[in-house]
């Protein structure tokens, strides 16, 4: 990534991290969508913003959908807020990692309670 290219992302992940939070975008099945990154093409015109929620894989996908639903609004909003002149078409992917993270915690967590029933 270029400097440029990071510093677009950075921005796009910030002022929508703010727009989520102050309840910008209205769409009821966002909820507590959590924007944990964001990648932009090289040529910005495309970027893809990751994002989590806990909950069950039916709040997920509704999230999902209200994302990709709102998805004009924030690519309008982003274009305006960041003064870029093409404002990229953004893509939303659902981040596994926190809940990978959550399961590698749980399983160590498992591990020391056998652990310290065994001594």
């Amino acid at each position: 990534m270029t400097q440029r290219t990071t510093r677009v992302a950075k921005s796009i992940k910030q002022e929508l991290g703010w727009m989520l939070e102050k309840g910008e975008v209205k769409d009821p099945r966002i909820g507590f969508v959590t924007v944990t990154a964001v990648e932009v093409t090289p040529d910005l015109d495309r970027c893809r913003i990751y994002f989590s929620l806990l909950g069950s894989k039916r709040d997920r996908d509704e999230a999902a959908k209200g994302l990709e639903s709102a998805s004009g609004f924030i690519r309008t909003e982003l274009g305006r807020r960041l003064r870029l002149k093409h404002a990229p078409i953004v893509e939303f992917r659902y981040d596994k990692t926190v809940e990978a993270g959550a399961r590698i915690s749980q399983l160590l967590h498992e591990i020391h309670e056998r652990d310290a029933k065994e001594e």
